[in-house]
């Protein structure tokens, strides 16, 4: 597994994790390679779900306190 999944943007993270997603359903690749692909695929969620919590907080510090 790479290391550049962590300089991924989101867009990025979530297309990459697409077409891993279509190229595992196809069933066209090996074992070894569709292991490889998981792997791959678990690193990209990983960082999309990093990115969407970082923004769920920023959202969260810009929400007015209650009244």
């Amino acid at each position: 597994m790479s290391d550049d999944v962590e300089t991924r943007t989101f867009e990025e993270a979530r297309a990459e994790l697409d077409a891993i997603v279509h190229q595992l359903e196809d069933g066209s690749t090996t074992l070894e390679d569709a292991l490889a692909l998981w792997e791959r695929g678990e690193a990209l969620h990983r960082r999309c779900t990093a990115l969407l919590t970082v923004a769920a907080e920023r959202l969260e510090a810009l929400r007015p306190p209650p009244a």
